[in-house]
């Protein structure tokens, strides 16, 4: 059995016997878009209140926060137009993943989004302030290093792109 330690519009931290984790409110899961263009991928990076800074990270988002029953691809190229200003042709759905299972019960969808197609400025809406980078992938590893060398936080869902050079892979 859990009980609600703390509860705020989006977040509540539940408690579980000794174990304390954070819930989005409602359930409500988010949407992980591998944006990629012809041989590029599009990457978005915004400042984080919990980092204390600007953060690398692939596009996301909150699917049904605004709309009920909002479909994950729907979703999923709501959040890319508005952060990247790229709309896809496909979405392809590649499976549901744990945030941090350590820490909270969040959960996010991993999309594929091909045959993109620029159609506005991106930023994101209101002060959200998204710079958009799209980046060659035989480069990204070395695009990477340079944003963390100069203090941008990188989000550990871009492992996903980086795991091949990593373990020696093309």
């Amino acid at each position: 059995m859990t009980a609600v330690a703390w509860q705020g519009r989006w977040l509540e931290v539940r408690k579980a016997g000794t174990w304390e984790y954070a819930e989005r409110i409602g359930n409500i899961g988010a949407a992980v878009i591998v944006a990629i263009d012809a041989d590029h991928v599009i990457l978005v990076e915004q400042h984080r209140i919990p980092v204390g800074g600007r953060c690398l990270e692939l596009p996301a988002g909150l699917v049904g926060d605004d709309t009920a029953g909002e479909s994950i691809e729907a979703a999923a190229n709501r959040e890319l137009e508005e952060e990247t200003g790229y709309r896809a042709a496909q979405i392809e759905r590649l499976g549901t993943f744990q945030s941090s299972p350590g820490m909270t019960s969040e959960h996010f969808e991993l999309v594929r989004a091909t045959g993109l197609t620029k159609v506005g400025d991106g930023g994101g809406e209101g002060d959200e302030d998204i710079a958009i980078h799209r980046v060659p992938l035989a480069t990204l590893p070395t695009f990477v290093a340079e944003r963390r060398a100069a203090g941008v936080a990188v989000d550990a869902k871009m492992l996903l792109l980086l795991a091949g050079s990593l373990l020696g892979g093309s």
